[in-house]
């Protein structure tokens, strides 16, 4: 297995509209880089999707605390199992700001491991700054 944990980014959003969103895959198409994701299809707990360069990939919510914790597993033809989670805790601070912070723990042997552990690492990250720069500017808090 391999661990990864990606930085901490703010949204200045509340938890409840990030979990709100995040908790319904079908809003997801929205997020997904059109470029490098291709045939998206989604259901409230689960989507499919191709990625280039890699295959198939599918995704389903195993786990729901609302406003704090999403559990995320591979679904069908994922070219390894992985289990993701995404936090979410208000920032004490802050009015209406949520830190965010994702963990993927893939089943990598050694060899995947030493080829695709960096790329996981900064892909997290990456998708931790799309996530606050998203929800900072494109969605309004209700």
């Amino acid at each position: 297995m391999g661990k990864y944990t990606s930085k901490t980014g703010k949204a200045n959003k509340s938890e409840k509209l990030i979990y709100n969103f995040l908790t319904d895959f079908n809003n997801l198409k929205s997020v997904v880089p059109q470029d490098k994701v291709k045939d998206f299809e989604a259901t409230e707990d689960t989507c499919k999707f191709n990625i280039e360069g890699v295959g198939q990939a599918g995704l389903k919510i195993i786990e729901k605390e609302p406003n704090k914790l999403i559990k995320i597993s591979s679904d069908g033809k994922s070219p390894f199992s992985f289990f993701f989670w995404v936090q979410l805790k208000p920032i004490e601070d802050s009015e209406n700001a949520t830190a965010i912070r994702l963990t993927i723990d893939a089943n990598l042997n050694p060899m995947m491991k030493m080829m695709v552990g960096k790329h996981l690492q900064k892909g997290i990250d990456g998708m931790v700054d799309q996530l606050v720069v998203f929800f900072n500017e494109k969605i309004k808090e209700e």
